[in-house]
């Protein structure tokens, strides 16, 4: 803070937000935050230009200066109660994520904060930032610091029945578990924060959240119809709120209709009201892309999507798990579409027309007939594909079962009757 101060007072709120630059303004905050007064109108304005000097900070980027401003309010923190300190410590954690790439500098915060409230004995902001922390430290893909943290506090929070907390963290739990591929553990973690969040009252977004990740689980057991519903409902809850992650919702019900073979109704979602001008951009795009291709049966289409819309496919690490089984299905698709109106017919030529190496496709068809998608068999000495014709049931061998069982029946009442005469 500077070494000179100004009066806290209204006045000086006023000359800081008249000031001509954001540099002036910021040292008026800081000259004020300097007062040695501690009457209650001087807390509350100092209250007001903490707010202020924290939102003028992010708006110039200075996420080093809005670290060191929390150590510098320190005394501060000791002349007003615990839960408005809570208050201003989050707030400022929450403008410093707000400014890009600051995400090792959140995580080096977060630790100091927390050594902070452990010499406080401040339990409350403690967890709270903890929970934080493990967040950062989920995004920033240390998983093992991030689970050794979560484990310790959710049973802290679970003596305490701090139920509001105790839901954003077992759903933190839920995706971390899920980034490990540990989807036993993620489910476990999942019931326990619905089954925490029927007891409480909890917030839209949190809810939305809790739909969400639901939904992202039920998509990893191939669920899609199920998965989809969850994907609406959190939908529904961030559009009300305006909320960014609305857009993931929305990508992730379009992925699951093209995973169910509906891709045809991706385009009437996107064109639908609820929908509108909003969201359309290159997320649903990517998606319209890929659901185009699907309807095509079109492997070069999805590759030219694939290419295209690389971050959006790609770089989105639930839709980039589907990817693969989404590709499967589409060369199986082509594949058939290919050698439908055949009965012989050379690998290579196939090759030629899928435009992919005869090696790929020739292990591709053997996986197909193995997996009984055809009937055929490969002729490796000649390099062709046979095609069998789908092969009709034969009645006989029904019949001779059911023959069978109904003499087994007759002997069975054969055997008692003799059983009877003989006694």
């Amino acid at each position: 803070m500077s070494s000179s101060s100004l009066p806290a007072t209204t006045a000086a709120l006023t000359q800081a937000s008249e000031a001509t630059s954001p540099s002036e303004a910021i040292s008026i905050y800081y000259q004020i935050l300097a007062n040695p007064s501690s009457s209650p109108e001087a807390l509350r304005i100092k209250e007001q230009a903490i707010s202020n000097l924290s939102d003028l900070l992010r708006q110039e980027n200075r996420a080093e200066e809005l670290k060191n401003l929390l150590t510098q309010l320190r005394p501060f923190f000791s002349l007003i109660p615990k839960a408005k300190t809570a208050k201003i410590v989050r707030g400022i954690v929450d403008t410093v994520a707000k400014i890009p790439g600051t995400s090792d500098l959140q995580i080096a915060l977060c630790k100091e904060i927390v050594q902070w409230t452990r010499d406080e004995k401040r339990t409350f902001l403690r967890q709270r930032i903890e929970a934080k922390l493990a967040a950062l430290l989920m995004e920033n893909k240390e998983y093992s610091e991030a689970l050794a943290l979560l484990s310790g506090l959710i049973k802290e929070v679970r003596r305490l029945d701090d139920k509001l907390l105790l839901v954003e963290i077992d759903l933190l739990e839920s995706k971390l578990h899920f980034s490990l591929r540990n989807l036993p553990k993620a489910k476990a973690a999942l019931t326990a924060a619905r089954t925490a969040a029927n007891a409480i009252y909890v917030p839209p977004a949190q809810q939305g959240t809790i739909d969400l990740q639901s939904g992202i689980l039920h998509a990893e057991e191939k669920d899609y119809k199920t998965a989809y519903s969850y994907f609406y409902e959190a939908f529904e809850a961030f559009n009300a709120l305006e909320d960014p992650q609305a857009i993931y919702s929305l990508k992730y019900m379009l992925l699951c209709k093209i995973m169910v073979s509906q891709a045809d109704d991706v385009a009437g979602i996107i064109s639908s009201p609820k929908v509108g001008l909003q969201y359309q951009g290159p997320e649903l795009d990517a998606m319209k892309a890929v659901a185009d291709a699907h309807s095509k049966r079109s492997l070069k289409l999805f590759e030219t999507a694939l290419r295209n819309f690389r971050a959006q496919l790609e770089g989105d690490p639930i839709v980039h798990r589907h990817l693969s089984s989404l590709y499967d299905t589409l060369l199986e698709q082509n594949l058939c579409r290919l050698i439908e109106p055949f009965s012989r017919v050379e690998i290579a030529h196939i090759a030629e027309l899928i435009e992919l190496p005869a090696e790929h496709v020739e292990k591709k068809l053997s996986q197909m007939i193995l997996d009984k998608k055809f009937a055929g068999t490969l002729d490796q000495g000649a390099g062709c594909l046979v095609i069998f014709d789908d092969p009709k049931t034969d009645a006989i061998y029904p019949a001779t079962l059911e023959t069978i069982e109904n003499m087994g029946k007759v002997v069975d009442s054969l055997f008692v009757r003799s059983a009877k005469i003989m006694a």
